[in-house]
C-alpha cells in the first residue's frame, strides 16, 4: 500500500478492519463519472458507493449512495429526523472532510459527520466507497462501513 495511504486506509489499519484498495484511472470531470469508476474496476455500478456531504436543517451530514442512482434529499432529511436537506457547498463539504471533490470518503473525516448509508448496501457481501483520494477505491464490508461511521442505514436512493 505504499503512496496509497490515506486518513481513510489509516483508519482501517488502525482498527484492524479488513479491506483492499482498488487503484483507477478515471477523468475527474468525467459525465458519469461513478459508472466509469465500476468500468474501470470491474465491478458491477450498484457495488460502487459515492459520499456526498449535505446540510440537513443547517448540519452537516454524508449521504453514502449507489452511484447508479441519485439520493432522495426528503428520504436523507427524514432518516435524521430532519426537514430539509440539500448537498453541501462544495468549499464547505471539502473544508468539514479534509477531503477533495471526487475523493470524499466517508472515513477518516477531518470532522467526523453523521453518516448515513443507503440500505441497499446491506445485501452486498462488499462495497466500495473512496479511499480518500481520486484514483482510489477502497472495498469492505458494509457492517465495517457501519461500524466505523456509527452510521445509520435507509432506503436513501429517489425510485
Amino acid at each position: 500500500m505504499a503512496g496509497q495511504g490515506t486518513p481513510a486506509t489509516a483508519l482501517l489499519v488502525k482498527r484492524g478492519i479488513a479491506h483492499r484498495t482498488h487503484p483507477y484511472q478515471v477523468a475527474p470531470d468525467a459525465p458519469n463519472y461513478g459508472a466509469l469508476v465500476a468500468a474501470a474496476l470491474g465491478v458491477a455500478p450498484e457495488r460502487v458507493f459515492k459520499s456526498l456531504v449535505t446540510e440537513v436543517d443547517g448540519a452537516l451530514t454524508v449521504a453514502v449512495v449507489p452511484v447508479t442512482g441519485e439520493l432522495d434529499l426528503k428520504a436523507l432529511a427524514a432518516a435524521v429526523g430532519g426537514k430539509r436537506a440539500a448537498l453541501a457547498d462544495r468549499t464547505v463539504a471539502e473544508r468539514a472532510t479534509g477531503y477533495v471533490r471526487g475523493g470524499i470518503s466517508p472515513l477518516g473525516q477531518r470532522r467526523r459527520l453523521p453518516t448515513v448509508l443507503d440500505d441497499s448496501a446491506l445485501d452486498l457481501p462488499t462495497i466500495y466507497v473512496s479511499a480518500g483520494r481520486r484514483g482510489l477505491q477502497l472495498e469492505l464490508s458494509a457492517a465495517d462501513l457501519v461500524a466505523l461511521t456509527a452510521a445509520r442505514t435507509a432506503p436513501l436512493q429517489a425510485r
